[in-house]
């Protein structure tokens, strides 16, 4: 009889699993009733429940509990829940970053992906991708794809995909930016990548995440009655969570919808998450319509 070896077996599977679909609270109840093996593994523990706390926008737990005696693994989770929670030192945690990265944090995950995140929310891609150059962590290399997929370089998300697989062919991590991918490629693809969201929430559970990428998938089919059914069922789980607000107000606008819909899901949108992305470039670009229409009516 084969006897699988305590080494085999990854205590903190349950842990990561749920954080990687978005299931953060199953999250953080993993970790809390966990107790890990070894102190490297307890450290990894309480790196995936901070991350899931700032996931759910609670930074003051990381703030409060992550102090000078921590583990210097852990303290860039500080950096990160303090750069989401105080807007106005930003700046100066930014500025920070370099120096950072200077003292030796290659070696860190968690620094590697709080700053990448950080880069990113600063639509500074090209800093987050020269962080992650040589980083071979597979949540590292999933980070990076995204990024190359938001740049629209397919081509090199493939290349990237195929380090994962090489890694972990059946990891979650991969099978989800397998389908981040088969989004990207179009409407060939998108029934492929539904399946893939329906097998993991099949297996594992259900989750805003996997019900917006089931979402994308049917609106890029034009199959908006579907796609508005699963919005619904996410607004029900999570009724401010921001990527099913942005989506909502996509799939108003292909409804055809009256506009007070939509802009109800904007202000919402709005109101919770002034610095998402999306917000900060919707503004932008209306500001920008504000001063053109100026501009041309006196001339």
């Amino acid at each position: 009889m084969l006897v699988q070896h305590q080494s085999d077996v990854d205590e903190l599977f349950d842990v990561k699993n749920n954080f990687f679909i978005g299931n953060y609270q199953q999250c953080i109840n993993e970790a809390q009733k966990l107790k890990p093996s070894s102190p490297e593994l307890t450290m990894e523990r309480d790196a995936y429940l901070y991350r899931a706390y700032i996931a759910q926008r609670k930074f003051r737990v990381a703030l409060d509990e992550i102090n000078g005696s921590s583990p210097s693994e852990l303290q860039p989770l500080k950096m990160l829940a303090d750069y989401f929670a105080n807007p106005n030192r930003r700046e100066a945690i930014v500025t920070d970053l370099q120096q950072s990265a200077n003292r030796g944090n290659q070696d860190n995950p968690n620094f590697l992906i709080a700053a990448a995140t950080i880069y990113c929310h600063e639509n500074n891609l090209e800093a987050a991708l020269t962080l992650l150059n040589n980083a071979n962590h597979l949540e590292c290399l999933a980070l990076k794809l995204t990024i190359y997929l938001k740049m629209h370089r397919v081509d090199l998300a493939k290349k990237v995909l195929k380090q994962m697989q090489e890694r972990d062919d059946d990891a979650t991590l991969t099978q989800l930016a397998q389908a981040w991918i088969n989004t990207s490629a179009g409407a060939d693809k998108l029934q492929d990548v539904y399946y893939i969201f329906q097998e993991m929430i099949d297996k594992y559970s259900l989750t805003s995440m996997m019900l917006n990428g089931q979402a994308t998938c049917f609106i890029g089919q034009g199959k908006y009655e579907e796609a508005e059914r699963v919005l619904q069922e996410s607004l029900e789980k999570d009724s401010n969570n921001p990527v099913t607000l942005i989506n909502m107000v996509v799939l108003s606008q292909h409804l055809g919808k009256p506009s007070e819909v939509s802009n109800r899901y904007l202000s919402q949108l709005k109101e919770s998450h002034a610095d998402h992305p999306f917000v900060k470039e919707y503004s932008q670009k209306a500001m920008e319509f504000q001063r053109l229409v100026k501009q041309f009516s006196c001339t």
